[in-house]
């Protein structure tokens, strides 16, 4: 029986990205209740209630021109008055937190490793507990944009202004200041994103790019209900799982909202009441920096290397092809596994050429549905796709299955969503120390189980990618082979096709690509949920 979701109930930008719907800028606001006035945190809450954006307003006809959307800390539900009975039965790494939590993430590489955080989180408090400064609230506003001015629509700070009214009007609720590096002033209010732009014509035209250059938001995980009419049984090609007879089909809604079965067909205890956690879920804030220079001058030195030992005499070619080898797609999303060669690259975009969905919506759905239609049965050794490719470790897709048709059990209980937006510029000549990067909110049902088991054990680690403590190419921890850090030189395995006569390349020395500057768990509550915390009436009994 097809699931079908109460949208009225689910918070927005669970079940698809607001960056596919058009809302290209944000703004992320952390708010502390002051001495743990409940009362005041619960009269904030009500206060936003009717501002909450949910599934059911977007995607619509009509879509806002700001979508909000609310979230707690563990922390924020003690200070809330949520009753102990419902507390304790939140998940031990939401309890603990993202800052407990950091030996298993992999944030303490690097000494003094908090003091690379940006400034909110460093107040926000450590591992022993709470302070006056902790983050209780996370208030995320994303935005339409003005297409003229590449700026968000004034509504943005129309709605900013309402929101810290309403925090003051209600008192003891402050907003907590911070979003930078420690000992810059004044501190940065809150977080401002945006889609990465071009001008074309007279206009800013978003990209789907990150700031080193790759296409992102591909094959994001498709589970059931997730969209109307069925329309999930089409678009779980390729971002669903594989049914024990070589067909696509959804992964179960439980693996990403709770209050339903998930792919062990079993519906996880819940904190109580039921009504508290039904339709609510699990995020993950994660601030990373990335070094943009860093990453631009190593793609430079590397190209000239690899084209030495594969014979690539085109230096651009050989610098697409290294970042393809890091990443598992070309830059412009297409999957190597479909296109192992920069010449089979071009023949794949000739093929389904990049086009304007408004203009030919069946041509741009039908490369979109090609970048995500492949899998890696017949790459074992990863001479076409390297095992230890960033979008081969977090997604595996059949890498690890009993037969291709089977699919992976262990890849299905894996999936996260991906939500978030790119944060400052990279333009020509920037360096690592300019503000850029992404912020990442990572949702799903069970933290543990999804999204700190693929940052641990497939990030951090190579030995479900056969690559022993060898880590992401991109995203992992690396160092630099000094002694400095606690691990050996960081290096990426390149296979070669035994056919073509070129040896493996070893890129060693990989500088560190990708830095947390800070981060928390959140519990995105049902609008349920949140009525029932406005007015005080959780009762887990």
């Amino acid at each position: 029986m097809a699931v079908e979701l109460d949208l009225a109930d689910i918070q927005g930008n669970i079940l698809i990205p607001y960056a596919k719907q058009g809302f290209l800028k944000g703004r992320f606001m952390l708010f502390h209740i002051d001495n743990d006035n409940a009362d005041a945190g619960r009269k904030f809450v009500t206060g936003l209630l009717p501002k909450i954006t949910t599934a059911l307003h977007c995607p619509s006809a009509q879509p806002p021109e700001v979508a909000i959307n609310i979230a707690f800390t563990w922390y924020g539900l003690l200070a809330l008055g949520i009753p102990t009975r419902t507390l304790r039965g939140m998940p031990d790494e939401f309890i603990d937190g993202m800052v407990k939590r950091a030996p298993m993430l992999g944030d303490d590489f690097r000494k003094g490793w908090k003091d690379r955080w940006d400034e909110v989180w460093i107040k926000s408090g450590d591992s022993y507990g709470p302070n006056e400064n902790t983050v209780h609230i996370l208030v995320t506003l994303n935005a339409q944009m003005d297409p003229l001015t590449g700026a968000a629509v004034p509504a943005l700070a129309e709605k900013t202004s309402e929101i810290k009214k309403l925090a003051q009007k209600n008192g003891g609720i402050t907003l907590v200041a911070g979003h930078n590096l420690p000992g810059q002033e004044p501190p940065i209010e809150y977080q401002d994103l945006s889609a990465i732009l071009v001008q074309e014509n007279g206009k800013y035209i978003p990209t789907p790019k990150e700031h080193f250059g790759f296409t992102d938001g591909i094959s994001d995980p498709v589970f059931e209900g997730q969209y109307p009419n069925g329309d999930e049984q089409a678009l779980a090609v390729g971002s669903g799982a594989l049914d024990g007879k070589g067909n696509w089909r959804p992964l179960a809604t439980g693996e990403f909202l709770l209050g339903y079965p998930d792919e062990a067909q079993e519906t996880p205890d819940a904190t109580m009441p039921l009504d508290f956690s039904r339709n609510g879920t699990f995020m993950a804030y994660r601030k990373l920096h990335e070094n943009v220079a860093s990453f631009k001058n190593f793609l430079d030195k590397t190209a000239a290397q690899f084209g030495a030992v594969t014979g690539i005499q085109s230096h651009d070619d050989a610098r697409e092809t290294v970042m393809a080898k890091m990443a598992g797609r070309w830059s412009d999303g297409v999957p190597l596994s479909l296109a192992p060669t920069a010449d089979e690259w071009r023949k794949f975009n000739d093929t389904y050429k990049a086009v304007d969905p408004a203009v030919d919506p069946a041509g741009a759905a039908a490369r979109e549905a090609a970048l995500s239609n492949f899998s890696y049965h017949d790459d074992p050794e990863g001479t076409k796709c390297p095992l230890t490719a960033h979008m081969r470790r977090v997604n595996t897709r059949d890498m690890m299955a009993p037969t291709p048709e089977d699919g992976s059990v262990l890849n299905n209980r894996r999936r996260i969503l991906r939500r978030g937006l790119p944060y400052g510029d990279s333009p020509v000549g920037t360096t690592d120390s300019d503000e850029h990067g992404i912020v990442m909110l990572i949702v799903c049902a069970n933290l543990f189980r999804q999204y700190e088991f693929v940052q641990q054990q497939w990030i951090n680690y190579g030995l479900d990618s056969r690559a022993g403590s060898d880590t992401c190419p991109i995203v992992g921890n690396h160092s630099d082979g000094t002694g400095k850090e606690p691990a050996p030189k960081a290096k990426f395995v390149i296979p070669a096709d035994p056919a073509s006569g070129h040896p493996p390349f070893i890129a060693d020395g990989l500088p560190q690509f990708v830095e947390t500057r800070g981060g928390e768990y959140f519990f995105v509550p049902s609008m349920t949920a949140l009525r029932m915390i406005g007015m005080g009436v959780v009762d887990p009994t």
